[in-house]
């Protein structure tokens, strides 16, 4: 079995981003030339995510908003005494979780027709990382 790794870093402009990262995480696929196995994809940092899902403007609205409703920004959160305020990202990440597993068949992603895989920054204007890890033959 071979391996192949690579990193991605995120500087994002906002507080909170949905990033496509598929064509990235192909483009790791491509350099490994692997043809049969698996991609970890994993955010490095804990207020951070990555998901696969349907790429569409209004379900990512529709996640965002069922996010915030089921961990919403407010400052009495106890891992603020601590100095940081960021106690709703952790949160965020938890439902979202932090990495995925993609299978690999005949040297391509293989995903269901509409689905792609997504970079979650909840707490951003800050440098983060992704690990790829591509395994197989």
């Amino acid at each position: 079995m071979k391996s192949h790794t690579e990193y991605l870093d995120f500087s994002t402009s906002k507080l909170r981003q949905f990033i496509n990262i598929t064509p990235r995480v192909e483009t790791a696929l491509r350099t490994s030339g692997i043809a049969e196995g698996m991609i970890l994809v994993s955010a490095m940092h804990i207020t951070a995510g990555v998901w696969v899902n349907d790429a569409e403007d209004g379900l990512l609205a529709d996640i965002e908003e069922w996010l915030e409703h089921l961990a919403p920004f407010k400052k009495d959160y106890r891992h603020h005494r601590t100095g940081e305020t960021n106690g709703d990202a952790h949160l965020k990440s938890l439902l979202v979780h932090h990495q995925v597993i993609v299978p690999v068949t005949k040297g391509r992603l293989d995903l269901g027709p509409w689905q792609q895989v997504y970079y979650a920054e909840f707490d951003g204007r800050r440098k983060k990382r992704v690990i790829i890890k591509v395994m197989g033959e």
